[in-house]
């Protein structure tokens, strides 16, 4: 009979080891997510940077065009 709270005791035991473990996995695993995203912001914010510098290259094409076709519309 004395053996009975000493098993009951391992049990709670083993599973608060399981639990521990599982916890222990699913921190790694947000671990991971979390730096996988922050890789992914870092690639959006390239992406963006990238993406503006090409609106402002093409916004100053455009103006270039509107004015030396202003200026030809002004000499005919």
């Amino acid at each position: 009979m004395t053996d009975q709270p000493l098993l009951a005791f391992e049990h709670k035991l083993d599973q608060l080891i399981q639990v521990c473990s599982r916890l222990h996995d699913e921190n790694i695993q947000l671990q991971k997510a979390v730096a996988a995203s922050k890789l992914k912001e870092s690639d959006w914010q390239v992406e963006r940077a990238r993406l503006i510098e090409k609106n402002e290259l093409a916004k100053t094409r455009v103006e270039a065009m509107i004015s030396r076709l202003k200026s030809l519309e002004e000499q005919s």
